[in-house]
């Protein structure tokens, strides 16, 4: 038998990548210089994060709490299901601008595009204060900072899925020479239709994580409940929001994933 060398793992970079290389960790370095990184923090946290366990344990479960925060929570739904409704429908005819070679032209996807880029470049939490300043303080203007959000997000998905969407049906309706609109509604959509669902509903678990904060900036929702438990300094009605919006979340999430197999499951 022939003896013969292993590989090199890894072959050995150009001077080019090495100096991309040490770019890259000076980079990350520096970050993590301004972000005020401190192992001496991060050693003397655990006896504070202990006190605040210590001190918010066991949760407030009187059942006047319980019902107030209830209330909020249940406003916080009311949010974050109204806001995804109205974007996922508005994201529709705002999609087929953005999309490539379907009913306009490069300079129309290319500037709704850009705009979609900047809806989701704002947090939603700043377009919640945006709308508070616009609307007043409530859960309507959270309900529009989801819509906005939603349709950042899905506008620009959904254009996606619409070209990745199977041709042949397209191209075959067109060559009837049917309208552009029309290929686009009878073969693209429908050929789009299952990833449509699943990232509306990606949209909503979405929604409903956003809207949990907004109440922080007025916006409505049980944010402001969580807020005013901490500046009060009244950790076990804090520790209840924070045990209620988990539960909250995890089940609406779990819900969103079994309605994504069932309902694609049944399309397919």
């Amino acid at each position: 038998m022939t003896d013969v060398a292993a590989p090199a793992r890894y072959d050995r970079p150009s001077a080019r990548a090495f100096l991309g290389y040490a770019a890259v960790v000076v980079i990350i370095l520096w970050s993590f210089a301004g972000a005020g990184f401190s192992i001496e923090k991060v050693i003397s946290s655990p006896p504070r994060f202990a006190d605040f366990l210590d001190r918010a344990f066991p949760p407030n479960l009187e059942p006047s709490v319980l019902a107030r925060l209830g209330w909020k929570m249940l406003e916080t739904l009311q949010i974050a299901l109204a806001g995804a409704v109205i974007g996922v429908i508005l994201s529709v005819p705002i999609a087929l601008l953005a999309a490539r070679d379907l009913i306009v032209g490069p300079w129309i996807n290319q500037a709704v595009r850009t705009v979609l880029g900047f809806i989701r470049a704002v947090p939603d939490i700043a377009w919640a204060l945006v709308f508070v300043v616009a609307v007043g303080l409530g859960p309507f203007a959270g309900m529009l900072a989801i819509a906005i959000d939603t349709i950042g997000f899905c506008g620009r998905f959904f254009a996606d899925d619409m070209e990745a969407a199977e041709k042949g049906p397209a191209e075959s309706l067109a060559a009837t020479g049917a309208r552009k609109l029309d290929v686009v509604a009878c073969a693209t959509i429908p050929a789009a239709m299952p990833a449509f669902i699943s990232t509306s509903l990606y949209a909503l678990e979405k929604a409903v994580r956003s809207s949990t904060i907004l109440g922080l900036v007025g916006a409505g929702g049980i944010g402001i409940e969580l807020k005013v438990g901490f500046d009060l300094f009244d950790y076990p009605t804090a520790m209840t929001v924070i045990l209620m919006i988990a539960v909250v979340v995890i089940a609406i999430e779990h819900l969103s994933g079994w309605a994504r197999i069932k309902i694609i499951g049944e399309q397919r």
